[in-house]
């Protein structure tokens, strides 16, 4: 069996939940608002109870080479540099629009959809340098593109907008737990067993759940609007910007297993957070939702072509 095969069978069940949620949200009699519910439950209690349970344990993951962040970030900055410009160039587009254009070719759907994949294909021993992504991901890349709309609008940074922004960074469910999970860890406590059986439950039905609910929230989306943009921007997330990482991280000598970690995160579909800031900016949402649909359905297939490239390479 050919690389590539082994790591499309071994990431298709996850696509398969994906898919068994977008079809169940299709159903002509299912319920719209259970998605609603079901959301609210994965982002407010099963996935910050998941990620808090992993990041409480951080400080004694295996150390990683720190190195990795700089290929994974400095990947970001490189294509979200291109994606503004393609926008620019390509369509004709604003600075608000062509933030949320770049935003879209470098913000990972890795709670969701990465770290399962990361978990199956390469198994645990991946988990410390994912965790370290976590940690810094969406901080690091809402203030890259809140500083970067900030400018467009303003020719200069409003305090205002960014500690805005900010604000709503640092309260969001599931970046307060990556937050409050680290900061636990680093103080040296432990989770007594009483409260950690019940974060462990919830973190078993976290993945599978939230998988669906993917798929659901894909349903109420069409790949019919803007669909040129949507394409230019799924190429950049499927495409350049695992390709990208990959090269960094060749560059800086990182170890295998922290190579294979952060490409394979870059390699993920768009995540939902660049739909919310397009709400929030009231601009590409359409381009956004298609590209959404186009990126997580194709990247059943992109992804373990990478997987597949990078054992190859480091076996």
């Amino acid at each position: 069996m050919s690389l590539f095969a082994q790591y499309f069978l071994l990431s298709l069940p996850l696509f398969g939940i994906v898919l068994a949620g977008y079809v169940l949200a299709r159903l002509p009699r299912w319920p719209r608002g259970l998605t609603g519910w079901l959301s609210k439950f994965v982002f407010a209690v099963a996935l910050p109870a998941f990620l808090f349970r992993l990041m409480s344990g951080f400080s004694q993951l295996p150390a990683v080479d720190s190195h990795l962040l700089f290929a994974f970030f400095g990947s970001c900055f490189i294509v979200f540099v291109v994606g503004r410009l393609v926008a620019w160039r390509g369509f004709g587009l604003d600075g608000v629009s062509q933030s949320i254009f770049g935003l879209g070719g470098v913000f990972s759907n890795n709670l969701m959809l990465g770290l399962p994949l990361a978990r199956v294909t390469l198994g645990e021993a991946s988990l410390p340098s994912i965790a370290l992504v976590l940690v810094f991901n969406a901080l690091i890349l809402w203030t890259l593109v809140s500083v970067s709309i900030e400018w467009a609008r303003n020719g200069a940074l409003s305090p205002r907008g960014f500690a805005k922004t900010a604000w709503g960074v640092v309260t969001n469910p599931l970046i307060a737990a990556i937050v409050s999970g680290t900061l636990f860890s680093l103080a040296g406590f432990k989770v007594p067993r009483i409260v950690d059986l019940p974060l462990a439950a919830l973190g078993e039905i976290a993945t599978p759940l939230s998988l669906a609910v993917v798929g659901m929230g894909l349903a109420e989306y069409s790949i019919r609007d803007d669909w040129q943009q949507s394409l230019a921007i799924t190429s950049l997330k499927l495409l350049l910007q695992p390709t990208v990482v990959w090269m960094l991280a060749v560059a800086l000598g990182l170890p295998a297993m922290e190579t294979k970690s952060i490409v394979l995160l870059a390699s993920c579909a768009i995540g939902a957070n660049v739909y919310l800031m397009s709400m929030q900016f009231r601009t590409m949402q359409g381009a956004i939702a298609s590209s959404l649909v186009m990126s997580t359905v194709l990247a059943a297939i992109t992804t373990p072509v990478f997987l597949s490239a990078l054992a190859f390479f480091y076996g």
